[in-house]
């Protein structure tokens, strides 16, 4: 049987789709293998978000060289963000036998329509996309140039992909965009994300809906609604700010400004009781002054998040501030500001997390790690508890016994019905 080795590097979109390559593959007769020197079928699903992205990617295919001079019979292909311009990869990358772009399945691995194929062994949780693309042009994104504008599936297609999903086992599912709050728009019926909640909130067994990631300017109030109101919905929420001061957040293209986001996540924790948010903040941007970067630190303090991403800034080729705007804030300085939002969200994790403590929280369990169960809340707080019995896929009560930034450790209480 022909083994097939996937490697993955980036955000949850890729992990998607390289579990749904898998998926083709296993059904064409491979096999997965952990080992990239004994696979038959080497994939590298890259990414180029950040300059130290796109070198780990850049360094896997120098790192090929060698076993594909080796063993030039293996088959080896690129797709993900790195794949633009294929004439000029062929060129540079000779020793890779296939480029396709990121979302694309090649002809060689056409799928149907409908592609409810989930793993044999299915995982209690899993990624479905649901749009692809994006059409804001965020100066500092290379996304758009390289996943194209934005292009939704029909409703039906991903109710198929659920309803499969759910009978092979999986619990939870994340829908996945660029900007899952402009899903729908280029369908003919018009759907909104409200609507695909809406109706994946009625698939029998289907325990959680989670989506990511939204955009401020585009987070409607019938979502917001939907949320409240959806009992699979879970009560978190991805609303990256990326900066709190204006001037930076025009100069990025955001549309939107540091009053108006603020008073978005007021309307969101006002209509959703116990709601969890986390976001996304680029420091070092180009011209970003020490004031303008104390206005993003104050809106973290002031709003205080369960989860920030945080990044120093790199330019991307290609991109409107690659092309317009001078890289002209100092390394180090980067460095020092994001050591400074990282200690900060350490502080504020630990006592968002700290108010849970005593507290009987439901958690799916997801799978055993080192000899101990873990699985996240509703609101995506990781859970580690100790029993004897087989959890996975469970819905349980946890007593919460002690909290960290990053985690909570507590003592099962009870087995949710249905779980």
């Amino acid at each position: 049987m022909p083994q097939y080795h996937i490697w993955t590097t980036g955000c949850q979109m890729n992990k998607a789709e390289s579990e749904r390559l898998g998926n083709r593959l296993e059904e064409l007769g491979y096999q997965a293998t952990d080992a990239i020197e004994e696979a038959d079928l080497i994939v590298l699903n890259s990414c180029v978000v950040r300059k130290s992205a796109e070198s780990r990617v850049l360094n896997k295919l120098d790192a090929l060289k060698t076993l594909k001079r080796a063993q030039p019979q293996k088959t080896l292909a690129l797709t993900g963000c790195l794949v633009s311009e294929i004439d000029q990869l062929e060129k540079s990358y000779p020793h890779v036998d296939y480029f396709f772009k990121p979302g694309d399945i090649p002809p060689w691995l056409a799928m149907p329509d409908c592609t409810p194929v989930p793993p044999r062994n299915a995982s209690v949780c899993a990624f479905v996309p649901i749009i692809q693309g994006c059409d804001n042009f965020c100066s500092y994104c290379i996304v758009p140039y390289r996943r194209g504008r934005e292009r939704s599936r029909p409703v039906d297609d991903i109710m198929c992909e659920v309803a499969a999903l759910v009978r092979r086992g999986v619990k939870e599912i994340t829908l996945l965009g660029q900007n899952v709050d402009s899903y729908g728009h280029d369908l003919p019926e018009k759907p909104d994300l409200a609507d695909l909640l809406a109706g994946l909130n009625g698939v029998d067994g289907l325990a959680r809906i989670r989506f990511l990631t939204n955009h401020p300017k585009d987070m409607s109030p019938r979502l917001i609604e939907a949320v409240a109101t959806l009992d699979k919905v879970c009560e978190q929420i991805s609303l990256p700010a990326q900066s709190g001061s204006d001037p930076v957040l025009e100069a990025m293209r955001r549309g939107y400004s540091a009053a108006q986001y603020r008073s978005l996540v007021e309307m969101m924790r006002r209509r959703i009781p116990g709601l969890a948010l986390s976001t996304d903040i680029i420091v070092g941007f180009p011209g970003e002054s020490d004031s303008q970067f104390q206005e993003t630190f104050d809106l973290l303090e002031e709003l205080k998040f369960d989860v920030v991403h945080v990044a120093a800034y790199s330019p991307r080729p290609g991109t409107i501030a690659a092309r317009e705007l001078e890289d002209d804030v100092p390394g180090p300085v980067k460095k020092e500001r994001l050591d400074r939002v990282e200690r900060l969200q350490e502080t504020v994790a630990a006592t968002i997390n700290q108010q849970l403590a005593g507290e009987a929280v439901e958690v799916l369990v997801e799978e055993k790690t080192k000899g101990r169960w873990q699985g996240r809340t509703r609101t995506g707080k990781l859970v580690f508890f100790d029993h004897e019995e087989d959890c996975q896929g469970r819905l349980v009560k946890v007593r919460v016994a002690r909290t960290s930034p990053w985690s909570l450790q507590g003592e099962i209480k009870t087995t949710s019905q249905g779980g």
